[in-house]
């Protein structure tokens, strides 16, 4: 779907005009760069450490993976923005969780425009 068709479509959901079908995409990306770089192998293994192990804050998370705390948090957003995950705050600890375990991609290839 090209962007602007994707923000009328955004835009009619919020306002109740429009609800999707069970069998429409519930996440979308821009490109298949976008989605490259939110699905790369390092964040795949991230979403399989988190649904295995189940970590209780960000910073057991930093002791299993390596990975500091901020740069967890910048990664757990993006993943957020997308729909894989959820940050729940319990006490004063930030817990993610993974919403999303399947991924089914689908592709409209479209007109190409040349430009000289």
């Amino acid at each position: 779907m090209a962007r602007e068709q994707y923000i009328q479509r955004t835009l009619a959901i919020a306002r109740g005009k429009y609800r999707p079908g069970r069998d429409e995409p519930s996440i979308w990306f821009e490109s298949l760069k976008s989605l490259a770089e939110v699905l790369s192998e390092r964040n795949q293994a991230l979403l399989e450490l988190i649904q295995a192990r189940k970590p209780r804050s960000l910073k057991v998370l930093e002791r299993l993976t390596g990975r500091s705390v901020s740069n967890l948090s910048r990664t757990l957003k993006t993943l957020e923005r997308h729909g894989l995950v959820e940050l729940r705050r319990e006490q004063k600890r930030l817990v993610p969780r993974v919403t999303a375990t399947h991924f089914q991609v689908d592709v409209e290839i479209g007109p190409q425009r040349l430009t000289s």
